[in-house]
């Protein structure tokens, strides 16, 4: 009883003995992101659950890279001979330019690794790349989706047929185990919201007359 008192812990051991309820929740919450992204995984491999229908996955996977969406853009733009049309597609080429550098800058902060079961196979990757958070293709799905609905005419069958592509382009990133489930989820949340960022920053030939002056 006359011994010497026991010395106080330091700070961060006391924090480690005793974690708070909002850290344990978010360790809980990415247990169950990884366990359930790896369950979801049935295109990750060709001997997976669901691996004969990966060749199908890879096709979905390129319909929502940003390549074939930049080269698009660019050759309507360059074709097109309405003001109206180069006015949009200009903004689309606005919007996908910035989806490209917000998702790099997103990813090389965060540097989440993707999924061990992913086969690092994906169709024209850069740098930043190895990295899965945010999932760009759900990023640039979400952004899209808003962009064609609010700019073109169409019917509703083809304006269901565009949500549907967002949806599936975004469930094949699991699917094929390029990305977790939480990749995934704020990618379609930061490109919705993208897309009212590009609306604020509307490019039209009186606030940026000399873009429209190339064309």
């Amino acid at each position: 009883s006359g011994g010497p008192a026991a010395a106080p812990l330091p700070e961060e051991d006391c924090m480690k003995l005793n974690p708070s309820f909002v850290g344990i929740a978010l360790s809980s919450l990415l247990a169950i992101d990884l366990w359930a992204s790896k369950r979801l995984g049935v295109c990750a491999g060709e001997g997976s659950a669901w691996g004969s229908a990966r060749p199908l996955m890879k096709v979905i996977e390129v319909s929502g890279h940003g390549i074939p969406w930049l080269l698009g853009t660019f050759y309507g733009l360059c074709q097109s001979d309405s003001s109206a049309a180069r006015e949009v597609l200009l903004n689309l080429l606005f919007a996908l330019l910035l989806d490209l550098v917000l998702v790099a800058v997103v990813k090389g902060l965060v540097k989440r690794q993707r999924p061990t079961h992913n086969k690092m196979d994906m169709f024209v990757t850069i740098s930043v790349d190895k990295y899965s958070f945010p999932s760009g293709h759900a990023t640039r799905a979400a952004l899209v989706c808003r962009f064609v609905l609010r700019h073109l005419v169409l019917a509703v069958p083809l304006r269901v047929l565009v949500v549907l592509w967002a949806l599936i382009v975004s469930i094949s990133r699991v699917m094929l185990g390029r990305h977790n489930m939480t990749d995934v989820l704020f990618g379609l949340l930061l490109g919705y919201a993208l897309y009212s960022v590009v609306e604020y920053c509307w490019l039209s030939p009186l606030s940026a007359p000399a873009l429209f002056a190339l064309w």
